[in-house]
């Protein structure tokens, strides 16, 4: 796994903050109970496909398995993707289960960035969902989910873009079909066994 992880992240930096990280990671909780009731926002968001949506309303009625990602990101965004996905895959009946994955990186996560980002995973069509907005909106949903992000480095370039990349909460959500937060997980290394157990007992 650490093999995996480190062929994400870029050359140039040293894999030992990361590796602590890593392993902070592995040693936290797998799963909170974490109940919370979402009924009461209301989020304009915009998926991979350019359409709006708005959260909660247009996802009542299924449950919810929600990830927080940023498509910079040099290690376990990557891994959180592809737990959501691999709830989806190792489902018997997915079909009542709605997967999102939430950036909070509006910046330089635009839907057509999201859409690529979602086609490397093999995530770019139905049940899944890739969302962003403006950056207030974002800010306020992230605050509303308890997802804390921090820059950990920025440089600019000759040309005047500058690159960043963002410390981060790393967490899945499991939101049921009233909109309330039953489960809070470690994104990146929770089992997909585990989601799908606590699926199929809603």
């Amino acid at each position: 796994m650490i093999d995996q992880f480190l062929r994400y992240m870029p050359e140039r930096y040293s894999p030992i903050p990361v590796l602590i990280l890593l392993i902070l990671f592995l040693f936290a909780g797998c799963r909170n109970n974490a109940i919370d009731d979402f009924s009461d926002t209301s989020f304009e968001l915009i998926n991979q496909n350019g359409e709006t949506v708005h959260f909660p309303d247009d996802f009542e009625g299924a449950p919810m398995v929600m990830g927080f990602i940023y498509t910079n990101c040099p290690d376990i965004c990557s891994f959180i993707t592809a737990n959501v996905r691999n709830v989806y895959r190792q489902m018997e009946n997915p079909d009542n289960v709605q997967f999102i994955l939430v950036t909070f990186d509006p910046q330089r996560d635009t839907p057509e960035v999201l859409k690529k980002y979602a086609q490397s995973f093999e995530m770019d069509q139905e049940p899944f969902q890739f969302l962003t907005a403006d950056s207030s909106t974002i800010a306020s949903f992230m605050e509303r989910m308890s997802v804390r992000t921090q820059e950990s480095y920025s440089e600019e370039l000759d040309n005047g873009d500058r690159i960043y990349f963002l410390n981060h909460s790393d967490k899945i959500l499991l939101i049921d079909e009233d909109s309330r937060l039953i489960f809070d997980y470690g994104g990146s290394m929770t089992s997909p066994n585990l989601i799908i157990e606590d699926l199929q007992k809603l």
